[in-house]
């Protein structure tokens, strides 16, 4: 089923109509539970990993972990909508100091399915996402990987890696996605209002307008950040948002191009928060119903893919914009 973002509440141009100058595309990605295969785009499925390739493993060291869940309970237990427990680690702890720890694969994505991804290095067409599933240091940080391919070379291998090496354990429930099918839809986005995202008086009057809906319509009042700027969810492209961090000018560590780095993906560990309703595909609402009330509220819709990113639901992967094969870097946000 395909879903449809709805026509956003307020015409942003037509009450802003400077903001025509910059607008953007993003591809909301839509994540839904389901049975991907390998040569499909999806987050949790199987990567189209050749067999006779290395799987990537982290071999920083990590912080101990005495107790976790196994990925076998934890699929078993999201398929019953059961309470799950921990398991003691076995032989005492995870490994630490030199121990190789298998990524986790987060998601694979075709620039055949998906409308907007940036082409990778020397021609790349497909790019995969994974993740340590431990932690680093005393500020829990997490490393990342992002693999790029060439689709027609690696589906011409002989023979593909049936299931990926892991951990007996993982510390949480939401370090291991849930298989998830893609529906790609493209949608019109605005930058982020704050700081220099935009010129100094134009955010001053988005500010002004937003205190003059929220005093005029209480908490049904959109707003430019919540409802008419940029969605929440996994998608690619567009503009990233900055909850937390506040706008951010990401730079390549690699080489001096002048030009910032470029937003190649966001993986969200949200699809649906309180201020994000009005994003809420025509597919996932009732139509008898309104506003919130029309929203079909389940985990499905919500969280998804069952991952966490950081405290807050976004993680920002950023490539360089003149050698796309420069490392990239992250922004959680």
């Amino acid at each position: 089923m395909m879903r449809t973002t709805p026509s956003r509440p307020v015409s942003v141009e037509g009450v802003f109509p400077e903001l025509a100058a910059h607008r953007g595309r993003t591809t909301r990605l839509h994540p839904r539970p389901g049975r991907p295969g390998m040569r499909d785009s999806h987050v949790g499925g199987p990567m189209l990993w050749p067999a006779g390739e290395p799987w990537p493993v982290c071999d920083e060291p990590h912080q101990p972990e005495t107790e976790g869940y196994a990925p076998d309970e934890i699929r078993r237990a999201r398929a019953a909508g059961a309470w799950l427990a921990s398991l003691s680690w076995p032989g005492g702890g995870t490994p630490g100091e030199g121990g190789s720890v298998p990524f986790v694969g987060l998601a694979q994505f075709f620039r055949r399915d998906i409308p907007g991804l940036a082409a990778g290095p020397d021609g790349a067409d497909l790019v995969q996402l994974f993740r340590c599933p431990l932690t680093h240091g005393a500020y829990l940080e997490r490393r990342y990987v992002l693999r790029w391919r060439r689709a027609a070379e690696t589906e011409t291998a002989e023979d593909f890696l049936a299931a990926p090496p892991q951990l007996p354990l993982l510390r949480w429930e939401d370090e291991l996605p849930e298989p998830c099918v893609l529906h790609p839809e493209q949608v019109v986005t605005y930058p982020w209002a704050e700081d220099d995202t935009l010129p100094a008086p134009l955010i001053a009057r988005i500010d002004a307008w937003d205190d003059a809906q929220t005093a005029q319509h209480g908490r049904e009042a959109p707003s430019y950040q919540s409802d008419l700027s940029i969605p929440p969810g996994w998608r690619v492209g567009g503009f990233p948002s900055c909850a937390s961090t506040g706008p951010l000018t990401v730079d390549c560590a690699s080489c001096a191009t002048p030009t910032p780095m470029r937003l190649l993906l966001t993986a969200g560990g949200d699809e649906l928060d309180g201020d994000s309703h009005s994003w809420v595909p025509l597919e996932d609402r009732d139509p008898s119903l309104q506003r919130r009330d029309a929203i079909r509220f389940d985990r499905t819709l919500a969280t998804p893919t069952r991952l966490r990113f950081g405290r807050d639901r976004d993680l920002h992967v950023f490539t360089c914009p003149a050698t796309p094969g420069h490392p990239p870097r992250w922004l959680l946000a």
